[in-house]
């Protein structure tokens, strides 16, 4: 498989092989807190788990009739656990809940799977393989909340995960299996059409686009009522946490950041794919997993197209929560890791990314439409060679100016990848000052990239 090559293979772990349990001593494995967790369902010949295997695998779930003193002790499960959101913000699952439980009117959940995170895999993978965990996990959310609607939004070009999600809703449907009304909703295939407003507005019949908040969606979502906007992998922790306990989720992890996580590995890896990781495992260990790396590796990229370059010497031993990545100036984000190879230019493929996210901008503020165009034409710059001492300097003021404006954080994303970039790459930086732009950088539109989505020209 190529360095530029898209497709995921589907890695249940971090392991080489993965023995599934047999099925009869799938709850005893579980809740001996091993790994994989999240991933224990998937089949080995592919294709998504069905009803009565995943049932059999997990056990059965409450059948959603929970009252006031139920839900709020399902609240506390999930306070206990320590589960945080696995879509980039990392916000407390419990609290959150309880934020839509008490806003006073029948709640809305809404299931995130508009994946437009293009260096990431794992909402894919889960809906795909094993789309009834997700399922339960946003069943019990509308449980908790008292909600007796909720949406499940998918890319609508993501054709596997919304073949799989419905044929899921059919079995269970056909079972009668939940007690709350799942719905789902193909969401255009755009990078910020899955940021919580700009879904709450795409499912109020506007725009897939962020709106100004407040009012959050917690406060007033969609048609108006409190909405609980979870990402994938959020709820199907969710669902296993209501099985097995807060306990169980803490037994692995770190004590700020506990569980289990997905990550998404590309580039210079032997087998890319998406992975189930213990939070806190060092980096250097989750690649050795998979394979090693396929070379001498550069840098890596961390938190995916709104993340952040570090150097591989150190980010190879960083344990991978947030604790000790924010301690390094980045955050794991949707759990996208990209190896750079020896011979790769981190300045072009930044510039390559940066372009993208300009293109990629919802076309209604100021900091995107003008900045971002403007700090993704001097990247460039920089990438072709095509420095003066005064445009780095301005592209550092640029990238200051924008963060903190507009509807959404899309600005912050950009300038906090070219910070990094700058700092990461500056030994090439000045390669490029002194000798002009270097081969990666002389290569024509349609040479292989790294990164995939980001195969427009960088100009």
């Amino acid at each position: 498989m190529s360095l530029n090559d898209d497709r995921w293979p589907r890695r249940q772990n971090i392991q080489e092989t993965v023995v599934l349990p047999p099925a009869s001593a799938a709850a005893a494995e579980l809740t001996e807190a091993g790994l994989p967790r999240l991933l224990a369902g998937v089949r080995r010949g592919g294709g998504a788990t069905p009803l009565r295997e995943h049932l059999h695998q997990h056990g059965p779930l409450t059948d959603g009739r929970l009252r006031g003193s139920e839900r709020s002790a399902l609240i506390e499960l999930v306070e206990r656990s320590g589960l945080r959101g696995r879509g980039g913000a990392a916000f407390p699952t419990g609290r959150k809940l309880r934020a839509v439980a008490d806003g006073g009117r029948r709640p809305v959940v809404v299931c995130n799977g508009a994946e437009g995170e293009p260096a990431s895999g794992k909402d894919k993978l889960l809906l795909t393989s094993v789309p009834h965990l997700v399922l339960d996990g946003v069943a019990l959310a509308a449980a908790a909340v008292g909600a007796s609607e909720a949406i499940v939004c998918v890319e609508r070009n993501a054709g596997d995960a919304l073949a799989a999600v419905t044929r899921a809703l059919d079995e269970r449907q056909r079972s009668r299996l939940d007690r709350v009304k799942l719905k789902l909703s193909a969401v255009p295939p755009r990078y910020l059409a899955g940021e919580e407003s700009a879904l709450v507005n795409w499912l109020n019949g506007g725009p897939a686009k962020p709106t100004v908040v407040p009012p959050r969606p917690f406060e007033r979502g969609v048609s108006g009522r409190p909405t609980l906007v979870q990402n994938v992998e959020t709820l199907a922790q969710l669902a296993l946490i209501a099985r097995h306990g807060a306990a169980w989720f803490r037994a692995i992890g770190t004590a700020d950041q506990p569980g289990s996580a997905l990550v998404t590995l590309s580039g210079a890896v032997a087998h890319p794919g998406v992975y189930e990781i213990a939070l806190g495992t060092p980096l250097g260990e989750v690649l050795a997993g998979a394979g090693g790396t396929t070379g001498q590796v550069e840098a890596f990229l961390i938190g995916g197209y709104f993340g952040s370059w570090l150097p591989a010497h150190t980010a190879l031993p960083l344990p991978l929560a947030e604790q000790g990545l924010r301690a390094a100036g980045c955050s794991l984000g949707a759990g996208a890791i990209t190896a750079l190879p020896a011979g790769w230019c981190g300045l072009v493929e930044t510039a390559r990314i940066v372009r993208y996210l300009a293109d990629e901008n919802a076309g209604q503020c100021g900091p995107c439409v003008h900045g971002l165009a403007a700090i993704a034409d001097a990247t460039a710059q920089l990438a072709r060679g095509n420095h003066n001492p005064s445009l780095e300097r301005r592209l550092l003021r640029w990238a200051g100016e924008i963060q903190g404006r507009g509807a959404c954080h899309h600005p912050d994303g950009a300038a906090r990848l070219v910070r990094s970039a700058l700092r990461t790459f500056a030994e090439e930086l000045r390669r490029h000052e002194r000798d002009g732009p270097c081969r990666t950088a002389r290569r024509n539109s349609s040479a292989p990239k790294l990164l995939p989505a980001a195969e427009r020209s960088w100009r």
